[in-house]
């Protein structure tokens, strides 16, 4: 199972240049560099993997981040080698969905 960075399109223009602005002890907005939406994201978990994994390298701290649902840990990543949109947690071995809430379009 390969994992990489998760990487999220803006709501609002489509734009890949978005950023995470908090921190995980407060919360998980984003921000596009592009036209200034904010939104937050949010896991569900839908299973638990027990697949060998490669760690991946850590993620810039400004890269796009979410809690896991089942641990609260962000130490989510995307699975590339799936034909649908999965979420894997390092910590916890979930596997997750992710979703976009709080969506306040910006200029």
């Amino acid at each position: 199972m390969r994992l990489s960075p998760i990487s999220i399109a803006c709501p609002q223009c489509g734009s890949k240049d978005v950023l995470y602005s908090c921190q995980p002890t407060c919360c998980f907005n984003h921000v596009c560099n592009n036209c200034y939406t904010t939104f937050e994201l949010e896991t569900t978990k839908i299973g638990e993997l027990q697949d060998p994994f490669t760690l991946p390298s850590e993620p810039d701290p400004s890269s796009p981040t979410a809690p896991c649902a089942r641990c609260g840990e962000a130490k989510v990543f995307a699975i590339v080698d799936t034909e649908e949109p999965a979420y894997f947690c390092i910590s916890c071995k979930a596997l997750l969905t992710l979703s976009l809430t709080e969506i306040a379009p910006g200029q």
